[in-house]
């Protein structure tokens, strides 16, 4: 049996998942179980701060207006996917952490950063602490309506998920566990979802490359 790799990201990070799995000669079933709507936000005034904290691109894509007024900051991002989506929006990336939040924030501490403001998901994963003097949301993920078969349609496949908040989603959605396969981006995603799965896989690195690769060890 080839197993179809279920992709349950938010758009636009959806269609892009579901494309690498079409050209790895897969199915791919679309399911986001979010969509990522922009906040209503606003900040001191900006030399408040020396330094910009991000670990998501939906942070570039939502943050609208308001994020103009801190394009002087230097960005630190996570994820090079994050990096590339702040530099297209004419910021000056001086590092970009391909681990996790809590390493970048060390870096910029030894490189003198004391004052940093976060901006990122209602849903956080950097809170005001430390270095970071002020964390704002300026996007939040929605949770969609998903109808039950569509669930268990996936009985038997393979989830992706790409975070903690979609691991437990999908959790609670599922009523029978043994039925189904779940690979997610990270261990702490895959602690997320918890025990019980029939199989359960982290990818090596939390890129989509390497969550499609350990997905491809459970498709067959």
């Amino acid at each position: 049996m080839t197993r179809a790799l279920a992709v349950l990201r938010p758009e636009p990070g959806n269609t892009a998942t579901a494309a690498r799995i079409v050209a790895l000669g897969r199915t791919a079933i679309r399911l986001p179980l979010f969509e990522v709507r922009p906040l209503d936000w606003t900040i001191s005034d900006p030399v408040t701060y020396d330094a910009l904290i991000l670990t998501s691109a939906n942070t570039l894509r939502h943050a609208g207006p308001e994020l103009g007024r801190v394009a002087s900051l230097p960005v630190f991002a996570v994820g090079a996917r994050t990096a590339a989506a702040a530099e297209q929006a004419g910021f000056r990336v001086v590092a970009t952490g391909d681990t996790d939040a809590a390493a970048l924030l060390a870096h910029a501490a030894a490189t003198g950063v004391t004052r940093a403001l976060y901006l990122g998901g209602r849903d956080r994963t950097i809170a005001a602490d430390g270095i970071v003097i002020a964390a704002v949301p300026v996007y939040a993920n929605v949770a969609l309506p998903i109808a039950p078969e569509r669930i268990a349609a996936l009985r038997d496949q393979i989830a992706l998920l790409h975070s903690a908040r979609a691991a437990r989603a999908f959790a609670a959605l599922v009523e029978d566990r043994e039925r189904y396969r779940i690979a997610a981006l990270s261990p702490a995603i895959l602690d997320a979802a918890g025990p019980g799965w029939a199989a359960a896989i982290a990818a090596c690195v939390p890129t989509d490359d390497a969550l499609l690769a350990a997905a491809m060890t459970l498709a067959d």
